[in-house]
């Protein structure tokens, strides 16, 4: 039996369902299906049979084949509540409505276009649409597949505008694996190592600050830094995203950006985990007083399709007019397909008034997860904002990693973060209801405890 014949788990509320589970994860077909995936696809990280928290994670994966809305189902047919959403990119959750017709409508009139060529429509109003959410009137917009591309576009238009070579990091951050990308994080020195010496010559890091202690100490190494003169740009998220989701102290960002401002440097704020909602703001780093000249997007933009944007000040885009020429753009950059999902997507997050509700929803998620799972064995700290969520398991390698796997073994989809994969990260559709996420609480306490 194929997992297409296999019968879907019962349904009551179609995408808000608790999780039903035929075998134990990952079922029989689950392993099968890796298995063939071990001799078509690279190995990516650690073997199975390799220590430390990479073997975990390889031991508990699913092969998965339908979702919709908070579900999703794997080849066994087992149903699980995704707590993760395509590592936070399904804002709507899975095949949400408006997207889907959205797509469907486009499929029907134009899958490709020509790029800055001859563009598509919809490509034009989907540049509109997200200029708006910049806080400078007038800004312009680069298209680009993946959060990666955002950031290289973005590191290219601050070099282009300054002139200056040097970029200002912070340690634990994670923007992506292109070389431009990768050469600007530092999250898991593994992924940088063995390509050290391609990368960037120009980059220094500073720490992410946690508390305003720390905030104090970062911003006086940024004076240093910037006062040498040949930074022109600061790339920083606004809330830490696969470094555990921290969340630097009030008015770090905003005295960042000032700074910044003064040593005529850019700040490229980095808003493809936090944006659009996802920590309970349109823009995070808006929110928290940054103005930013550059702003990335990714992830959620486009409902589940790949797409995403490198936003900036017309002042600083500006700096790509020139001769001879000079063009950061991909064949398939603003696909008609995906810029339609991408416009479906903002029109449900601002009809349905989904980002101004996560704010509050998040923070009573945080709230239920400290009162239940708060002051429970090695649990440091529970933090985060809107529905960007990490439950910090201190200083022990793997040890999210481990709890993930007791978790699915329950029927929950959640991911990990920090460099020893020392945190649970949640980030859920924006829409799942109260009554699956305090579910999942109780799952997550019987993990926790070692209660089957």
């Amino acid at each position: 039996m194929t997992f297409s014949e296999i019968p879907p788990p019962p349904e009551e509320r179609p995408g808000e369902d608790l999780p039903f589970l035929r075998v134990r994860p990952p079922g029989p077909l689950s392993r099968t299906w890796r298995l063939r995936a071990s001799t078509c696809l690279a190995p990516m990280g650690a073997a199975p049979s390799d220590d430390g928290p990479g073997a975990c994670r390889a031991a508990g994966s699913l092969v998965l084949a339908r979702g919709l809305g908070c579900n999703v189902v794997d080849v066994d047919g087992n149903r699980f509540v995704d707590l993760a959403a395509g590592f936070g990119s399904l804002l709507l959750g899975h095949a949400p409505a408006a997207v889907s017709r959205a797509v469907e409508l486009q499929a029907a009139r134009l899958w490709q276009a020509m790029g800055d060529v001859h563009a598509s429509d919809a490509k034009i109003g989907l540049a509109a649409r997200l200029a708006e959410l910049h806080p400078e009137r007038g800004a312009q917009v680069i298209l680009g597949q993946s959060g990666a591309d955002a950031i290289t576009a973005a590191i290219k238009t601050a070099a282009l505008a300054t002139g200056r070579p040097g970029v200002l990091g912070f340690e634990g951050s994670y923007h992506g694996l292109g070389y431009a990308p990768l050469a600007v994080s530092s999250f898991r020195p593994g992924y940088r190592a063995p390509f050290a010496a391609q990368l960037s010559p120009h980059v220094r890091f500073l720490p992410f600050p946690a508390s305003a202690a720390g905030a104090a100490f970062v911003l006086e190494r940024a004076r240093v830094e910037l006062a040498r003169g040949d930074v022109g740009a600061i790339v920083v998220e606004p809330i830490l995203g696969r470094g555990g989701c921290v969340v630097p102290p009030p008015g770090f960002l905003s005295t960042l950006g000032a700074e910044a401002r003064a040593a005529g440097a850019l700040v490229i704020a980095d808003e493809i985990w936090t944006g659009l909602g996802r920590s309970g703001a349109w823009l995070a780093s808006v929110d928290a007083g940054l103005t930013p000249e550059l702003v990335c997007l990714g992830k959620g933009l486009g409902g589940g399709l790949p797409i995403s944007a490198c936003v900036g000040a017309p002042g600083v885009m500006a700096a790509w007019r020139r001769r001879p020429e000079v063009v950061h753009t991909s064949t398939f950059a603003g696909a008609p397909l995906a810029c339609a999902a991408a416009l479906a997507t903002l029109d449900t997050l601002s009809r349905g008034g989904v980002v101004t509700q996560a704010r509050g929803r998040g923070d009573h998620a945080l709230a239920e997860l400290r009162a239940a799972v708060g002051g429970a064995p090695g649990v440091r700290e529970i933090r985060g904002a809107g529905w960007m969520i990490g439950v910090d398991l201190g200083d022990v390698p793997g040890a999210a990693a481990r709890l993930a796997s007791r978790l699915l073994e329950a029927g929950y989809l959640t991911s990990t973060g920090g460099g020893e994969r020392e945190v649970l990260v949640l980030t859920p559709p924006l829409t799942l209801p109260e009554e699956l996420f305090s579910a999942f609480v109780r799952a997550l306490g019987d993990a926790l405890s070692g209660r089957p």
